[in-house]
């Protein structure tokens, strides 16, 4: 999938804000974070292929800040610079600042925002979704798209384990009506997947 269909969010809190699946140029990022009168506070990465993490350690360094992801998949972090070769994106150089653990359960990311990690290995080890319940927004990551689920044939990918997380999601009987952002493509809504969640 081409960078430029990778979906990156910012959730903000007055002028705090959280970066979620840094992808791109750091300085870009920067720009368009004082252009909005905002600090990043914290970084969280679905997983660790460099198409979702590009930004991440040069940006961590730039506001002295973390930034979070499943152990499981850091060696994907420098494998990763081959494609940002091919992208003709910024390496990610060897002594990157390096990602704390991000494990599953609940966590305050902002004054009163809080998200659940929902561990969600297949399309990756250590992939991982990030789920709002007071808004009702899920940030799948590339572990199921609007029209399809993420690949296995990458570094880390297991067919049967993601089907086990796509199958996990249905039994968490989310609300039809939750917004949900796919780490490529179109946004969708819970009811328009729901029957390919098993």
């Amino acid at each position: 999938m081409a960078p430029e269909f990778t979906n990156s969010v910012l959730v903000s809190n007055g002028a705090n804000c959280v970066i979620f699946d840094a992808w791109g140029r750091a300085d870009d990022w920067i720009k368009l974070l004082d252009t909005r009168g905002l600090k990043p506070v914290a970084i969280y990465a679905t997983h660790g292929h460099s198409d979702h993490i590009s930004a991440a350690p040069a940006l961590a360094a730039h506001y002295n800040i973390p930034w979070f992801m499943n152990a499981a998949d850091v060696p994907l972090i420098l494998w990763g610079n081959q494609i940002l070769d091919f992208w003709e994106l910024p390496r990610i150089p060897d002594d990157f600042v390096r990602p704390h653990d991000l494990t599953a359960g609940r966590v305050k990311i902002l004054d009163d925002i809080e998200m659940e990690i929902i561990a969600s290995p297949g399309h990756s080890l250590g992939g991982v979704m990030f789920y709002f319940p007071e808004y009702k927004i899920l940030l799948t990551g590339d572990t199921i798209f609007r029209d399809g689920v993420g690949r296995t044939d990458l570094p880390g990918g297991d067919e049967k384990q993601l089907n086990e997380s796509i199958a996990n999601l249905g039994r968490m009987n989310l609300p039809g009506d939750t917004y949900i952002v796919h780490g490529h493509g179109p946004d969708s809504m819970m009811c328009d997947i729901k029957n390919r969640l098993q």
